[in-house]
């Protein structure tokens, strides 16, 4: 199977899972152990929330992880501050790099954007160097396009019902 086939999987996986779901919180766990349990050296996979001006951790799968992230701090806070996915071959040599975990290498963080503004990152560590490439980053983006459609979907929803 190609990598490409292999979202194409994974994500229909995915949507099958979180398209009827509302609680953000619960698609966020779920997604997060599924990307941990079907990614390739990957030591750990989750979401850090957007609240109060810094990220704050919120569902994952791995080993315990920082709590707080300043804003533009780290792989996480640039991903927010930026709003771009940060796709990091060697995170040993990101300035600012918060090493959560020392035997993390590489990072991949794509912003969770709602009403054009980023509410969280889904962040993906790997041991090994160079782990995510532009397909990876492909697919990952489209997962995360998955979950912010339910976001969209709920909140389309919630305006019907609340002008009746």
């Amino acid at each position: 199977m190609t990598k490409v086939e292999f979202y194409q999987q994974l994500n229909v996986q995915v949507a099958a899972i979180i398209s009827d779901e509302n609680d953000l919180i619960a698609n966020m766990a779920n997604i997060s152990a599924i990307l941990f349990e079907q990614l390739s050296e990957v030591n750990w996979a989750g979401f850090y929330r957007v609240l109060d001006n810094q990220l704050v951790l919120g569902p994952f799968q791995g080993k315990v992880a920082c709590i707080r992230i300043p804003i533009g701090t780290g792989v996480c806070g640039t991903t927010v501050s930026t709003k771009q996915t940060q796709r990091i071959s060697d995170v040993h040599q990101f300035s600012g790099h918060i090493a959560c975990d020392a035997s993390s290498n590489a990072e991949i963080v794509i912003p969770v954007n709602f009403n054009n503004e980023v509410i969280a990152v889904l962040d993906i560590d790997s041991v090994a160097f160079d782990r995510f490439d532009q397909e990876d980053q492909q697919g990952l983006e489209t997962l995360v396009k998955l979950l912010e459609q339910t976001l969209v979907n709920n909140d389309s929803k919630s305006n019907k019902s609340s002008s009746k």
